[in-house]
């Protein structure tokens, strides 16, 4: 179960090779090498504050394939290594997975970056997207990073994902994926438009669930802000009506203490630092600093024994709270929860680890609501 801590030293010089890679396969003449930064600020603004503003094949532009390849890419592969080296994706010879909106196979690469004990199985990965020099530009790199080892069939799928067609021909995957996917159909939407939010919701966990097999685990990713985690509870609900469970991060099917909550969502953050020196320099080129790593998650399957039922998932950083003691909130079956000790004990706890739950609470936190446990 994850917990997000300096990556593996393995798959951290794995993720440092890639990196190398990406200069080596990606050249950028020195004549272009100094719009880099500008052309990665311009695609960050497209990509955030003004998405209605973005074509929808972006990563057709050479000059926004090369800021993404060379800043996006690494950065989003980094954030998905602190996630995958730990979960169960429970996969196993001659199982396919596919990839709703690989991009420059994000997915796929990040996989075989941080999941040693997968790249001698194989696998069949089917990636889907709408733009074909990203899905090309991503091949190229796949194909480098494997070299001759390389025991993954990689089918490139040329098409556009249509939430409101959730049924699509084809073999069901074992394992469903969509990474950065549906913020770009969201995150247009007025913050207010709960409704069409969950319409949203509704239509991707539908999609995703006939994509599987019936035995098989659909896994989201998303931006760690706000309104992605809202996003995220709304799709775990919409997943329980195709009959899928959540198995992570969640410790439980009990309702999500988030569904609702404007002040908090479920979201884990990691700290930057160990990223390599000169990605940090080029975001800081483009005022675009690297400080924390954040996501929101979802992993779900059909009806299986979770067997975290009696933990704690930690959600959050440590922060003070009065009388020198410092906490972080958690989720459980029993809701919101304000773990709560001395500092140093706090501190030790990293988020996204599994606590043991204790048998009884200390109250509830006057200014979240959260039921106070201790720390053990």
């Amino acid at each position: 179960m994850p917990s997000f801590e300096i990556l593996p030293q393995e798959t951290r010089k794995n993720f440092f090779s890639a990196c190398s890679l990406i200069k080596e396969i990606f050249p950028i003449p020195g004549r272009f090498r100094g719009a880099l930064p500008s052309q990665i600020a311009e695609l960050s603004r497209l990509l955030t504050n003004n998405m209605g503003e973005r074509p929808l094949s972006y990563l057709g532009r050479p000059n926004f394939l090369s800021a993404y390849i060379h800043y996006f890419l690494p950065w989003n592969i980094y954030r998905l290594c602190l996630l995958l080296h730990s979960i169960d994706l429970n996969l196993s010879s001659g199982d396919s997975v596919t990839d709703l909106g690989s991009g420059p196979l994000t997915f796929a690469s990040a996989l075989w970056i941080a999941r040693a004990d997968l790249r001698n199985v194989p696998l069949e990965i089917n990636c889907i997207d709408r733009c074909a020099p990203a899905l090309e530009a991503g091949n190229k790199f796949f194909n480098a990073l494997c070299a001759s080892a390389n025991t993954w069939k990689i089918n490139l799928i040329r098409d556009d994902i249509d939430i409101r067609r959730v049924t699509r021909k084809g073999n069901k995957s074992s394992l469903v994926c969509a990474v950065n996917l549906f913020n770009e159909i969201y995150g247009i939407l007025p913050h207010s438009d709960t409704k069409a939010l969950k319409h949203i919701a509704d239509n991707a966990a539908q999609l995703m669930s006939n994509m599987a097999l019936k035995d098989g685990s659909v896994l989201t990713v998303e931006p760690g802000v706000p309104r992605s985690g809202q996003f995220i509870s709304l799709l775990r609900s919409s997943f329980f009506e195709t009959g899928r469970q959540p198995l992570s991060p969640c410790t439980h099917v009990s309702d999500c203490p988030f569904f609702n909550n404007k002040k908090r969502w479920c979201h884990f953050a990691y700290e930057a630092s160990d990223a390599p020196k000169e990605l940090q320099r080029l975001s800081a080129a483009a005022d675009l600093p690297k400080e924390r790593l954040v996501f929101s998650y979802l992993l779900s399957a059909a009806v299986k024994k979770n067997n975290t039922e009696n933990k704690l998932r930690v959600i959050s950083d440590a922060f003070p709270l009065p009388q020198n003691r410092f906490g972080r909130y958690g989720c459980c079956h029993k809701g919101l929860v304000l773990l709560a000790g001395e500092r140093k004990q706090v501190e030790n706890i990293s988020c996204g680890s599994l606590v043991p739950m204790t048998s009884e609470f200390k109250g509830k936190d006057e200014k979240s609501g959260a039921l106070i446990m201790e720390v053990i």
